[in-house]
């Protein structure tokens, strides 16, 4: 049984497929009589059966080497295109995460959107994102990598504009849609420039051909550049990072899916082309330069934030710019590491504050407080979510970010101090959410907020004690390194930041210091709080250049391309309207206006054997 499960494996993609397609009836109304809820039931039966097959199937893939499905697809002129999978306890154990979060997201939805008009399309689009990311983590080809990542960015701009009659939905899907497409623009052209050099798109050539490459140094450092831009947009680095802030205009439970493995989705594109950036060292340093300035960057913007979302947002982006590191360095397990304990952690710290924000008045966190006698529940999911992902021991994050350090603690210590300064910074900016989410007294906006329905309670529950569990569940896989193989100063070092941060922020926001907290600078504070002025940027300098070339563009077209076409149009019209006058109808005209165009016509064929010497007499007569 568990080898035939194995052996269909890569069907498990059109679980998720199927359902999104069997909910579509529901999204125009098309099925009235029945409501729009059993769109929604029918995607959870299709996960469920999605995630069970994922499950059962992964004990047959652990300590067996990969194999590979290969699907024919195009052949022509020369070139043989084949869908190809890869089917191994990684890509499996991903799937497994996906539709595993999916159907936690989906009975979250039950009851976030238990009123919502656009019940239906929300479950279709649903099932296409999990369908996406499946096919993803099997897909072992790098072109059909980009043709589902596309797919993805549009399956983000449908689901950021769900509620399409709100301005601010509607503006920030355009937003995310639009930066995530320079970001797709680049890495198209770098998958374009990558055939002619390795002669495959395949992961797994791919790296036996770095392995030995002799290739341009100029050349590969241009393409390694095209193919991070695309992985830069998807996990939200500097400067694509934008995107994500405005993504959480739509609806929460998208955002789990969103926050936790929608936007590893580029990550996981970084760590299978890991082998072909390392033949340039100038794009692993642009990695990990590109995810420093993100990780720190994004860490301070998210404690200067007041919108509940957008904290955790940026949040999102500082860990992944750490991913980046990961991978600019060469150490892949930390990086999948990274990736996995941090699904789990995100999810649940928006699955926390998605019930703070669904019967509450405001999203602004300084407008909140005293929610922990009234939230127990959800304020027990943030706490769990903050330890998951700081360097807390035991659980998860600890380990990836030891693994990351560890690796870094003799050969760039700098990166060392960087990783160490983002956990702090993390656990200072999650800290002082919680501390005024659920810390001090009940305030105007949060005097009447009682605790959510069990719909959404149960994934909270669930997910909570998955993310206690997790260290569990890597030891038993031996994904973890024991005791005695610790490095016990990075250990130290990543237990006091976390210990430091916390506590310095639980001071500062349970305590009586007088608030608002500002800045000795009030530049400095506003730099931080405006996004280091990245908007303002992109209006002076690309909108602005976009908007230039677009006027220049319609002056050309309207005043030479028009002004050209309109003066052959009125040359040919006054043309005519003078051969209309000129017009008697009689035979003789008609033969006579022959032979003169005949004779003129004659005379230009004929000018060069009889021209100069007429030209010849003419100057002599003078």
């Amino acid at each position: 049984m568990a080898q035939f499960l194995l052996e269909t494996v890569w069907l498990v993609p059109l679980y998720a497929l199927i359902g999104g397609l069997l909910a579509v009836p529901w999204s125009p109304g098309i099925i009235r009589r029945t409501g729009p809820r059993p769109a929604g039931y029918v995607n959870l039966i299709m996960t469920f059966l999605a995630f069970v097959h994922s499950a059962l199937a992964f004990p047959a893939t652990w300590n067996q080497p990969a194999y590979q499905v290969f699907i024919p697809w195009l052949s022509t002129a020369g070139l043989n295109l084949s869908i190809d999978l890869e089917i191994s306890s990684i890509s499996v154990g991903a799937m497994i995460v996906v539709c595993g979060l999916n159907l936690l997201a989906q009975i979250y939805a039950i009851g976030y959107m238990e009123m919502d008009w656009g019940w239906g399309r929300f479950y279709s689009l649903l099932g296409m994102f999990e369908a996406g990311l499946c096919a993803l983590a099997l897909c072992n080809n790098l072109f059909f990598s980009y043709v589902i990542l596309e797919i993805l960015t549009l399956g983000t701009y449908l689901l950021v504009g769900l509620w399409f009659i709100q301005p601010l939905v509607v503006t920030g899907a355009r937003d995310a849609f639009l930066t995530k497409r320079v970001g797709d623009l680049f890495l198209l052209m770098g998958v374009l420039g990558l055939w002619p050099l390795s002669g495959t798109w395949n992961y797994t050539e791919l790296a036996e051909w770095a392995a030995s490459a002799n290739v341009n140094p100029t050349l590969i450092t241009l393409v390694g550049l095209a193919l991070i831009a695309g992985p830069m947009g998807k996990c939200a680095q500097f400067p694509l990072h934008l995107w994500l802030d405005e993504a959480m205009e739509g609806p929460v439970p998208s955002t789990i899916l969103r926050n936790s493995v929608v936007v590893a989705s580029g990550a996981w594109v970084l760590i299978k082309l890991q082998p072909v950036f390392s033949l340039s060292p100038i794009v692993s340093s642009a990695m990990v330069g590109i995810g420093a300035i993100t990780a720190v960057g994004a860490s301070l913007i998210a404690i200067a934030q007041v919108d509940v979302k957008r904290c955790l947002s940026y949040s999102v982006s500082a860990y992944l710019g750490l991913v980046f590191i990961a991978v600019g360095t060469q150490q892949d397990e930390a990086a999948l590491l990274l990736v996995l304990t941090h699904a789990f952690s995100a999810a649940l710290l928006v699955m926390s504050t998605g019930a703070v924000v669904w019967n509450s008045i405001t999203q602004n966190v300084t407008l909140l407080g005293g929610l922990w006698s009234r939230r127990p529940v959800s304020g027990l999911a943030y706490i769990v979510g903050i330890l998951g992902l700081i360097g807390f021991p035991p659980l998860g994050s600890f380990w990836a970010l030891l693994k990351l350090a560890d690796g870094l603690w003799t050969t760039k210590p700098w990166l060392v101090a960087v990783v160490i300064a983002v956990n702090a910074l993390t656990a200072f900016s999650l800290t002082r959410e919680f501390s005024l989410i659920f810390g001090g007294k009940p305030k105007q906006m949060s005097e009447r907020s009682p605790e959510v329905g069990w719909q959404m309670v149960l994934p909270m529950m669930i997910l909570m004690s998955f993310t206690l569990h997790l260290p569990l569940i890597l030891q038993s896989l031996s994904l973890l390194p024991s005791w005695a193989e610790l490095n016990k100063d990075v250990a130290l070092l990543l237990i006091w930041s976390s210990i430091f941060g916390c506590s310095i922020s639980a001071v500062i926001y349970l305590g009586n210091v007088p608030k608002p907290i500002r800045l000795p600078w009030k530049g400095l504070q506003d730099l931080i709080a405006y996004d280091f002025y990245t908007p303002k940027l992109y209006r002076m300098s690309i909108v602005l250049s976009v908007d230039l070339i677009s006027k220049l563009a319609d002056i050309v077209d309207r005043f030479v391309v028009d002004g050209i076409v309109n003066l052959v149009g009125l040359a040919s019209i006054g043309g005519g309207e003078s051969l209309k006058y000129s017009t008697s109808g009689q035979t003789q005209f008609y033969a006579f206006t022959v032979l003169l165009g005949v004779g003129v016509l004659g005379i230009f064929v004929t000018w060069p054997y009889w021209g100069n010497q007429f030209l010849d007499m003419m100057l002599l007569s003078r």
